[in-house]
């Protein structure tokens, strides 16, 4: 096996094991030590690929958040109606977290971190906020959300509503039950923001996304 595939295999081995140590026990708790033992490798490969546990940290993020990007490119569509779009997304998260482990270690480490960065030095909270700016603007086009709504209020709205329900599920231990939780946020938000007779599908539609999850 080539020098370069051995590295790339052992990094992705050290990211791996990194994500698994982030997701139980955190960022503050982890050690570089339990780190090595869960990736399988020497202190000195691990040390080849990344100068400290934050580096590492920082690494997962970007890997997680890639991986989350990646699973959400077909609502990124223009021909899928920018609301479902929303709605997808939000689920997409609940998923993830409970079943990529990257990713579900990516969102804990943005907010234990501090300061929301990956190793790139992108902040991944201010582009997803952006994700739903963009999305929520289409939608109002669309004519699926009020009129009078403004994108910015309501594109941070939907972060936020994401953020929320994921960070309750982890700080009360229930992330099993994120995506029943994120149908419920859909419920009760989306009168506040759709017209009255587009209420019904939307709600349709977060329960039938909600089923695909939970069954």
């Amino acid at each position: 096996m080539a020098r370069q595939a051995r590295a790339e295999i052992t990094r992705d081995s050290v990211l791996a094991g990194a994500a698994d140590v982030f997701l139980r026990l955190g960022y503050a708790n982890a050690s570089l030590s339990e780190i090595i033992a869960q990736s399988n490798v020497t202190k000195g490969a691990l040390y080849f690929h990344f100068g400290s546990k934050e580096e590492l940290a920082r690494a997962v993020v970007d890997q997680g958040n890639e991986r989350l990007v990646g699973s959400c490119q077909g609502f990124f569509d223009s021909r899928v109606p920018a609301l479902e779009a929303c709605i997808g997304i939000t689920y997409v998260v609940a998923d993830l977290s409970m079943n990529d482990p990257m990713v579900g270690a990516m969102l804990k480490l943005n907010h234990q971190i501090g300061d929301y960065r990956g190793a790139q030095g992108d902040n991944i909270a201010k582009v997803w906020s952006e994700t739903y700016r963009v999305l929520a603007e289409r939608a109002i086009a669309q004519g699926d959300l009020n009129a009078d709504l403004d994108a910015d209020v309501v594109g941070l709205l939907l972060h936020e509503l994401t953020a929320g329900v994921h960070i309750v599920a982890v700080g009360t231990e229930s992330m099993d039950e994120m995506a029943a939780r994120m149908e419920r946020a859909w419920y009760f938000l989306l009168p506040s923001i759709v017209p009255p007779e587009k209420l019904s599908y939307f709600r349709e539609f977060a329960a039938r996304r909600l089923r695909r999850y939970v069954l």
